[in-house]
């Protein structure tokens, strides 16, 4: 799943949906023409479609991105502005890109750190972090 040769494990986007019964069918429809558009991206690594175990109406996305960069760049594509962002507007608001830090394969372990600024929590409009702040280490 890792390339040993990358600077960082990557980035892995993990979007939640509440998928009422009745839609269920179009939402997998929808879910994969999705999935294709994101898989047409340089960037993407690979994507999952699931659904909940434990509560009928919950499903999950999740997309693996080679970094931060390729993700963003893939959302500012117009093939997926057009055919992807609408459908993934739907997901339940919370937060869902996250840095791989550690990742471990049957071939070994890779470590890699996160571009999370120390004052992220405290930096808003009108502010700016300074060139001295730390990234936070995992």
């Amino acid at each position: 799943m890792f390339d040993s040769n990358a600077s960082a494990p990557g980035l892995v986007v993990i979007s939640r949906f509440l998928v009422p019964t009745e839609r269920a069918q179009q939402f997998a429809l929808d879910a994969r023409a999705a999935i294709a558009v994101l898989a047409e991206r340089p960037g993407f690594v690979e994507a999952d479609l699931g659904q909940s175990t434990d509560e009928e109406s919950l499903r999950v996305i999740t997309t693996r991105w080679e970094g931060i960069g390729a993700y963003r760049r893939a959302l500012s594509s117009y093939e997926v502005k057009l055919a992807a962002i609408p459908f993934l507007s739907m997901a339940i608001d919370e937060p869902s890109a996250f840095e791989i830090v550690h990742a471990r394969t049957p071939e070994g372990t890779r470590e890699g750190m996160s571009g999370l600024a120390a004052d992220a929590g405290s930096i808003g409009l009108g502010f700016a972090a300074g060139p001295d702040i730390a990234a936070v280490t995992s």
